[in-house]
């Protein structure tokens, strides 16, 4: 009998043929979801990273656009190749942010973690 894995324990592969065709890589729109600016403290981490790739001060960033997501997966909808992902829906942000005239994209969670995609 096989037993359930552990909390720090990884199938070695994914099958990926299970994730369900209908479901967005970009994550899905939360419809009336709260959306946040850059001062809220879920965005910490991604206004530091947004100021020094741009090689602007952080009051210099600009939020184009903040969106309440569904990533289907705990990639954020940025899977990196070789790497393992908990395959459950995660709630977040798309934060698009502007300055030095360039603009990055980042994909969160609602806890602040971030991924520059």
């Amino acid at each position: 009998i096989d037993a359930p894995l552990g909390p720090d324990e990884a199938p070695a592969t994914i099958d990926r043929a299970r994730r369900p065709a209908s479901t967005p890589d970009a994550g899905t729109p939360v419809a009336g979801a709260p959306v946040a600016g850059l001062e809220d403290p879920r965005f910490a981490g991604v206004v530091t990273d947004a100021a020094a790739r741009l090689g602007v001060s952080e009051e210099e960033l600009e939020a184009v656009r903040v969106e309440a997501r569904e990533w289907p997966d705990a990639s954020l909808g940025c899977p990196q190749p070789d790497m393992l992902y908990a395959q459950v829906l995660t709630p977040g942000f798309l934060v698009i942010v502007a300055g030095g005239g360039r603009e990055l994209e980042y994909h969160t969670d609602e806890g602040g973690a971030f991924v520059s995609c």
